[in-house]
């Protein structure tokens, strides 16, 4: 049997009561990254947010926050690979979730704006980092103003260009697919005039469990972890194959094949089955340890 200090620093072991909602313990060195990337980030904002600023007063269109995210993505750890072609412009990218690292490497890669949670635009500076970037807020429990939302998700892809939704509700562990909600898809029935449908994979590789935000963890823990690792990590983005939404008939068919086009790249990058995710997930209904993997996507 380990002794306690090896259980203590068993990066399984560590990972396992991270998501059980415990603090996860930081060394010294590890802390002195942790310092010195927040150090990097902030330069980052010092450099780019008056550049955005001043962009802003001459002409629409701010490169600026692409760069910064993609400098954020880079100074977080994160070495973003792309395979692939990332349309430009008039696509709805949907895309599996592993962790608040995905936003950072998406937007630096394509610029592309996010479907986000309504909690997020009261966290300071978090809030601020998502306006410049377009966010577009919904509350996911506002079954009444469903409407509501998927008019301003209508105006922001119109407006940004490129908008991305995570339909599974939450992060996973990189080696299971959750059913897709498919309610915000809602914005493609009668799909805007031109517009793509483009799925999009995530994978961390090796690090995908040491990555993933899952379980009863807190975002400022997982920050910490991920902040205070050593050394770099993969972030393998690969845009499948756009296609038509107008081919298929509704939100439940396009989620359907995303979906499929997703979990197929996903089996190929893993190099074996997918396995059950292990926390329920209210959003999308699911129940861990129900063999769920498979469900097709939820009607709203």
């Amino acid at each position: 049997m380990a002794s306690g200090s090896t259980a203590r620093t068993d990066p399984a072991e560590l990972r396992a009561l991270a998501a059980q909602g415990h603090p996860t313990p930081i060394s010294i060195r590890g802390w002195l990254r942790l310092i010195r990337r927040l150090g990097g980030l902030l330069l980052s904002l010092i450099l780019y947010v008056p550049l955005h600023y001043l962009w802003r007063i001459l002409a629409y269109g701010s490169p600026f926050p692409k760069l910064f995210l993609a400098q954020a993505a880079w100074v977080v750890g994160a070495r973003v690979e792309i395979s692939g072609t990332p349309l430009r412009r008039d696509v709805f990218f949907i895309s599996n979730h592993v962790s608040w690292v995905d936003i950072l490497a998406l937007a630096g890669a394509s610029g592309t704006a996010f479907v986000a949670k309504a909690e997020l635009s009261k966290v300071p500076v978090i809030s601020w980092l998502c306006r410049l970037n377009r966010t577009v807020y919904v509350q996911r429990e506002a079954r009444g103003d469903v409407a509501g939302q998927i008019n301003a998700l209508r105006e922001s892809l119109a407006d940004n260009w490129s908008v991305t939704v995570f339909p599974e509700g939450t992060t996973t562990d990189g080696h299971s697919l959750l059913p897709f909600k498919t309610s915000l898809l809602k914005v493609l029935e009668p799909p805007p005039p031109g517009v793509l449908v483009q799925p999009v994979l995530l994978d961390y590789g090796a690090v995908s469990e040491e990555i993933g935000w899952v379980g009863e963890e807190g975002g400022i823990n997982n920050a910490k972890r991920i902040l205070a690792r050593k050394g770099s990590f993969p972030v393998r983005i690969r845009y499948l194959e756009p296609f038509s939404p107008e081919d298929h008939k509704g939100r439940k068919e396009i989620g359907a094949r995303a979906r499929a086009e997703i979990e197929a790249a996903l089996l190929e990058a893993l190099g074996k089955p997918l396995r059950d995710f292990a926390h329920d997930v209210g959003p999308v209904r699911y129940n861990a340890g129900k063999s769920e993997a498979v469900k097709p996507p939820l009607d709203s």
